[in-house]
């Protein structure tokens, strides 16, 4: 049921949405009340890309730093607001351009290939990016890398080894949500829901991924409860998805695996923080030209080869 306040807040930051040419993109794990006002909801590229064929002079992105930071590398046009400034990435925090460079240093040889949950600084120093959803194809289609540098997420890149039998060299990141989801929830919740299927992002732990029946970016979650025929569904991920999924399958069951799972910069940003930056059209972010060049060559070399 809405409230009064996000009647009132929702009227007014739609009026200003409209006199600003603004459009709002929600990433799946922002708070529901964000979901239901965004023009858009989904995973960071594909938001970003769907900000860009609007004709939008102003983007809203209520997510976290790496992602308005990828708005601002395809969209350089539009101006990118950040609803608050603090909502960042632990994971994407983990790595620093400086030790990327020093790293590259040990291993000429390498090619570097980043998750699309890094700075801009880290794809400009990176051969080619990758999602959740098409890191497998992205890696599959280095033939002629001897050494494949992959940054900053562990538990993704030791995901992708085991799919494609690369050789990875792992960066020691990780995304501390995800490993809030430990193998033995699953397993309770199996003998809970025994006819559920298990859904889980590969950002988790090798051993919650062994117990899963599904491993999925965000979108692929979002794709494969439409499609799947179970009633019961046991999701591994940030549990901002849940209010999505609800929707879209009002009919289906969805049990988080861990309510721990939650990402705290996720959830900073509200209605009213989306309201404030439409007013002072403010925080900004904005990538340096020289660097968003060279991210965008590693974006657009992701995009040559598919999303997945």
């Amino acid at each position: 049921m809405v409230t009064i306040r996000e009647s009132s807040l929702v009227d007014r930051i739609l009026k200003l949405k409209k006199t600003r040419n603004a459009v709002i993109l929600a990433h799946n794990y922002q708070l529901g009340e964000v979901q239901d006002i965004a023009d858009f909801v989904g995973d960071s590229l594909e938001l970003s890309q769907n900000a860009a064929r609007t004709g939008a002079d102003v983007i809203v992105f209520c997510g976290v730093h790496f992602m308005a930071e990828t708005a601002s590398i395809l969209c350089p046009d539009k101006v990118v607001l950040l609803p608050d400034a603090h909502a960042g990435c632990p994971m994407a925090d983990m790595i620093t351009a400086e030790g990327l460079r020093q790293k590259k240093q040990e291993l000429p040889g390498a090619t570097v290939v980043c998750y699309i949950n890094s700075s801009a600084e880290i794809k400009a120093e990176s051969d080619v990016c990758c999602t959740s959803a098409n890191a497998v194809k992205v890696i599959e289609s280095l033939d002629g890398a001897n050494e494949i540098l992959f940054v900053p997420d562990q538990y993704l890149g030791d995901y992708i080894g085991s799919k494609t039998g690369k050789k990875m060299i792992l960066w020691p990141g990780f995304c501390p949500t995800h490993l809030r989801i430990q193998p033995q929830h699953i397993v309770r919740l199996k003998q809970e829901y025994p006819q559920a299927k298990v859904i889980v992002h590969p950002e988790c732990h090798p051993e919650v991924i062994s117990l899963a029946d599904e491993v999925l970016s965000t979108g692929g979650m979002c794709r494969y409860v439409k499609e799947s025929e179970a009633e019961d569904i046991i999701v591994g991920t940030e549990i901002g998805i849940i209010h999505r999924l609800r929707k879209e399958s009002p009919r289906k069951r969805f049990v988080p695996v861990s309510e721990q799972a939650i990402c705290p910069r996720m959830k900073l940003i509200s209605l009213e923080k989306i309201l404030w930056s439409l007013e002072d059209m403010a925080p900004e972010v904005k990538v340096q030209e020289e660097t968003r060049l060279k991210a965008k060559a590693a974006v657009d070399r992701m995009l040559e080869i598919g999303r997945g």
